[in-house]
């Protein structure tokens, strides 16, 4: 079990959003099916009518260079000529079948249950934004309502003027 871990945490680093998808490059996805990625790459050019857009799009310059700037460990694609893939969780699935090898089969496993807790994690932490957006929509509201009370105090403290006494003859009230 304690090697089931070992091999979901670093997985979580290796899944990136790029395009709106959460997704894992070819170079990760080999390494976790224990293949080079020439054979993986290999294996989805055959199988090509398996992978659909929504499962498998290639990174555009702009995108690599993005990704080797910010992901630590893809430091090695920074020389490569060759534009890495980016599987999504669907992807990866078919990705291990198409290699059909047993190391590939384990490890989608891992791969999946990194990518339903990565939508979790995405999930619980829309749920707390919304909520944080309502608290302060409230506290908002009184904020404007505190401002009142503290007004309509003021007005009820000040002592009204004394009226002026009329100087002079006149009618007598």
């Amino acid at each position: 079990m304690s090697g089931a871990v070992l091999k979901v945490l670093p997985l979580g680093e290796r899944i990136l959003t790029l395009r709106g998808h959460r997704v894992i490059l070819d170079a990760d996805l080999a390494e976790l099916y224990g293949v080079t990625t020439k054979r993986l790459n290999e294996q989805v050019k055959r199988n090509a009518d398996r992978f659909p857009s929504d499962f498998m799009f290639r990174l555009t310059a702009r995108e690599k260079a993005e990704v080797v700037a910010n992901c630590d460990h893809l430091q090695r694609l920074k020389f490569s000529p060759t534009i890495p893939c980016a599987f999504t969780e669907h992807g990866a699935v078919m990705a291990a079948s198409v290699l059909n090898s047993p190391e590939a089969v384990e490890a989608s496993v891992f791969v999946v249950r990194a990518f339903i807790a990565m939508r979790d994690a995405l999930a619980s932490s829309q749920a707390l934004a919304r909520k944080l957006l309502e608290l302060e929509r409230k506290v908002g509201g009184h904020d404007e309502t505190i401002a009142a009370l503290v007004s309509a105090i003021r007005q009820l403290m000040e002592t009204p003027a004394p009226k002026k006494r009329k100087i002079g003859f006149g009618d007598a009230e």
